[in-house]
């Protein structure tokens, strides 16, 4: 099985350049590395609070996504990393509207600690487009 090894400018590099890419591509699947609320090219979180945070986190992993031929709407599993429990319906709020409809599959946790002070992270699994064929939901045809 091959391995695609996803680099995009439009989301921040590896955290403190720590040995880990933004996202692999492999088996059909696109795995996004855990984002924080930092803008792309900064070192600091973005002003506000949780909401914010969690606003900033949708668009590295939209951009990381993307530079993966991928999308949101491909999102099959998430985990969420919450530094307070207590932001959990504001965090929510924002991730219902990223992640409208059917919403991927995910798990969420309190941490004692994310790096840079951060109030959330979020990494994600997705289909790679193109890469998986799921069967039609039309009966096949007898000719």
């Amino acid at each position: 099985m091959s391995r695609r090894v996803v680099r995009t400018d439009a989301a921040p590099a590896p955290f403190q350049g720590a040995p880990y890419s933004q996202a692999i591509v492999a088996g059909g699947l696109v795995f996004v590395s855990g984002q924080l609320g930092v803008r792309p090219g900064e070192k600091e979180l973005v002003p506000g609070g949780i909401a914010e945070q969690t606003e900033q986190v949708f668009a590295n992993l939209r951009a990381v996504l993307e530079a993966a031929g991928s999308s949101l709407g491909s999102v099959v599993k998430t985990t969420v990393f919450l530094q307070r429990l207590e932001d959990f319906a504001a965090m929510n709020e924002v991730y219902a509207r990223h992640l409208p409809g059917s919403p991927p599959a995910r798990s969420t946790v309190e941490v004692a600690k994310l790096p840079s002070g951060a109030l959330v992270e979020i990494e994600a699994i997705a289909l790679a487009e193109g890469s998986l064929r799921f069967p039609s939901a039309e009966p096949p045809s007898d000719t």
